[in-house]
């Protein structure tokens, strides 16, 4: 398959949902579609809705090209993706979710949540998420920040306003046993800005484990298997 040299291209390339399958088949499933949920290979296609359907019967049987990707919790069609990705790719001077949003005829809000995502997904080199059935993954947030015993006095005074973590930088680690590690800046610890990000990076069905924050709470609802490890009786659970 020829790769679209210019934005003309791309855009006349990706119109057609058959290119996009293709695509993304080709890349994700280089030795054959296989089932996300359980990774047989024997699957039938459905042409009608462009999705496939493993022959063994468990949850989440059908499933399209989207599933376990970046683009998966998005009603956006993968040819707008795709679109976007290339000109992600190949605007050397980088691209703003308006030009973005002016290109694909789409909302400025919904450019900049593309945007976030194709660059998370360039940052790890992958579209694909984490986990799936059966898998572990450890989550777990912290503050990086310098230590205000260590700094002169001048820099203490104009960088450390209050006591505690309040000019520290908040970050969420998600580690996937035997896997990738990957991290992200977040804005505090609060249950929208932790969850949000492991939605992100996660695939629903397999294992999370997380400490007794609050703001994990509800991640059973989000089809994950939430187990805690409560660091007041012990930091490791075998």
């Amino acid at each position: 398959m020829k790769k679209p040299r210019t934005l003309q291209q791309a855009i006349v390339h990706f119109a057609n949902p058959d290119n996009c399958l293709a695509f993304m088949v080709e890349r994700r499933w280089p030795n054959g579609v296989e089932c996300p949920t359980c990774g047989r290979n024997d699957v039938r296609f459905i042409s009608t809705r462009r999705m496939w359907e493993c022959k063994d019967k468990h949850p989440k049987r059908q499933f399209s090209v989207k599933v376990g990707t970046i683009f998966e919790d998005s009603a956006l069609p993968l040819g707008k993706w795709l679109v976007a990705m290339w000109l992600v790719a190949n605007c050397k001077n980088g691209i703003s979710s308006y030009e973005i949003a002016r290109a694909l005829g789409v909302t400025q809000k919904s450019a900049w949540f593309m945007l976030h995502r194709i660059r998370l997904a360039m940052q790890n080199r992958s579209i694909l998420k984490l986990g799936g059935s059966g898998s572990e993954v450890e989550v777990d947030e912290t503050f990086v920040g310098g230590a205000a015993r260590f700094m002169h006095s001048d820099k203490r005074k104009r960088r450390i306003t209050e006591t505690g973590t309040k000019d520290k930088v908040a970050i969420v680690g998600i580690l996937e046993r035997g896997g990738e590690v990957r991290g992200a800046v977040v804005g505090n610890r609060k249950k929208h800005a932790l969850q949000t990000n492991i939605r992100a990076h996660v695939k629903a069905g397999g294992t999370i484990y997380t400490d007794a924050l609050m703001s994990y709470q509800g991640l059973k609802e989000q089809g994950f298997a939430h187990q805690v490890i409560d660091h007041a009786e012990k930091y490791v659970d075998r």
